[in-house]
């Protein structure tokens, strides 16, 4: 029988759970990395081997490890992965935000071998802004429209009922970096846009949008070489109304190009 490749996954919350799940369908053998005393420990199928530490994941020989537990996780993981020769695949790309973070993975990649994939998430389109780089005066906004219900801790500390919202509120315009300082766990696409079409100005805005049923992000570029809007709705995760759950997907993706013979 032949032998199984193995994936590593960092975290089983909504997005591990969905990604362990399409990894399993797909073949996989997948080892999912949680702390001691985990209340997400129950959740694990019995036939998905569970270890607690960084270094009995790296000891079980995984050709890729997707974090999917937050930033904090991959400021701890990584490093360490990376500088082994693992490849990471980071979910949590918001925290890439942080100059000395991103710079501290780079140098244990280049020392180690591995390489940190920031996958497209949530998003699209990420080839075309990529594209850009060179291209003087080129600019690009993101915006992430999600209904009131996403944004209730957020609406409700600015004087807002998110129940009677009658129109769209903008909770946040400016860079993308500050975005995903001030909401961790939900502007991880703005980072990655900005991560994609660097050295270009990325603008973000995060609006509250009572017309809207799906988490929506919508894309403007322009540049020397012409226009682009990109909008993409996606239906949120059943288990957190604040994630897309093209998530999951857009992580199996990753490794699946990671691996495929045929990468598109």
């Amino acid at each position: 029988m032949a032998t199984r490749t193995s994936v590593g996954i960092i975290g089983f919350g909504a997005i591990g759970r969905d990604l362990s799940a399409r990894l399993t369908a797909e073949g996989y053998a997948v080892i999912v990395q949680l702390r001691a005393g985990s209340t997400s420990r129950p959740t694990v199928p019995a036939e998905i081997r569970v270890v607690e530490n960084v270094e009995t994941l790296m000891a079980a020989c995984p050709v890729v490890v997707v974090e999917a537990a937050g930033q904090a996780a991959l400021r701890d993981a990584a490093p360490v992965l990376l500088g082994a020769g693992i490849t990471v695949v980071a979910a949590s790309t918001g925290a890439l935000g942080d100059p000395a973070l991103f710079e501290r993975l780079e140098a244990a990649a280049r020392r180690g071998g591995g390489r940190l994939i920031v996958p497209a998430g949530a998003l699209g389109g990420l080839d075309y802004l990529a594209a850009l780089r060179g291209c003087a005066g080129a600019t690009v906004r993101y915006t992430t429209r999600k209904p009131p219900a996403a944004w209730r801790t957020e609406l409700t500390a600015a004087g807002h009922d998110p129940e009677t919202l009658a129109a769209e509120v903008v909770l946040f315009e400016g860079g993308a970096f500050e975005a995903a300082r001030l909401y961790p766990r939900n502007l991880n696409a703005g980072l990655t846009v900005a991560l994609a079409a660097a050295p270009a100005p990325v603008v973000v805005r995060v609006v509250a949008d009572p017309a809207v049923s799906l988490n929506t992000h919508e894309i403007e570029a322009e540049s020397e070489l012409g226009s682009a809007a990109m909008r993409f709705a996606n239906r949120p995760s059943p288990a957190n109304p604040k994630t897309s759950a093209l998530t999951a997907a857009s992580l199996a993706a990753a490794v699946r190009r990671l691996l495929a013979p045929v990468v598109l």
